[in-house]
């Protein structure tokens, strides 16, 4: 099985440690998306600090920037930024020593054409295959984002596959909202899967509940991670600390949380 996280932020991280010794879960840090953050360099330090202070539990992840990162973009001044912000966030990565970094694919299924598409999977693969060489101790994780079906998230994984530090951050809670059949996600991204996040929602909308406390059915997400990927993280993706709580209790007392 592999290690359940939660999400961490550095105002709340006293209690993020308290459930991370009580229950032995890791971190996925979520400071570092903040574009105002990562454009004030002693604040990152600062919360940088911090953590490496505390100690970071084994096995923990941090997101990547996300906001408005669009490497495929037609617009130079936006591509370049974006793979500013991109490898901002390894170079943070490497000094938290963290074992991976998510990114999105952030692709807009309101924009898909057959252009779009390749634009979007040769230009994300082409700029992954740098980082991914010039950060070979630290994972990268791709998700699904606002992504429809995993079509686009499949061609990029085939482009990157052969990098051992490549896998899908597979978000379980947005495919669900987009109606795709899910066991197509699941046969088609397993075999690049190595990090996923869960959290609950109606089934319409990304509300990142506590688990239990929406209406996706749970038992059918462990039918297929026993299947399919078992090795891989779980990240509890609920920013609250309550939330957390209660996301592990729920998953003690079904079984999930320690494989009974």
């Amino acid at each position: 099985m592999g290690k359940y996280l939660v999400v961490s932020r550095v105002e709340t991280l006293r209690e993020h440690m308290a459930l991370s010794r009580e229950y032995g879960v890791g971190f996925e840090i979520n400071d570092f998306f903040d574009p105002e953050l990562l454009e004030d360099p002693e604040r990152q330090q600062e919360i940088i600090d911090t953590y490496l202070e505390v100690g970071l539990p084994e096995g923990s992840t941090m997101h990547g920037a996300f906001l408005d990162v669009t490497v495929f973009s037609q617009d130079p001044l936006v591509r370049e930024v974006s793979q500013r912000r991109m490898r901002q966030s390894m170079e943070i990565a490497r000094k938290l020593q963290v074992k991976g970094v998510v990114f999105h694919t952030n692709v807009n299924p309101m924009l898909s054409s057959r252009e779009y598409d390749i634009r979007a999977i040769d230009m994300t693969a082409d700029y992954l295959k740098i980082l991914l060489a010039d950060f070979p101790d630290i994972e990268i994780y791709l998700e699904n984002m606002f992504d429809a079906s995993p079509d686009i998230l499949v061609r990029i994984s085939e482009r990157l596959m052969d990098f051992p530090n490549y896998g899908v951050c597979f978000d379980y809670a947005h495919a669900v909202i987009y109606g795709f059949p899910m066991a197509v996600w699941i046969r088609q991204l397993a075999p690049y899967m190595k990090h996923i996040h869960i959290n609950d929602n109606d089934l319409k909308h990304d509300l990142h509940l506590a688990l239990g406390t929406g209406k996706i059915i749970w038992s059918q997400f462990f039918d297929y991670y026993d299947t399919y990927f078992s090795n891989c993280s779980v990240l509890i993706e609920t920013p609250q600390p309550e939330a957390q709580r209660i996301s592990l209790e729920y998953l003690t007392d079904i079984g999930g949380l320690y494989g009974e």
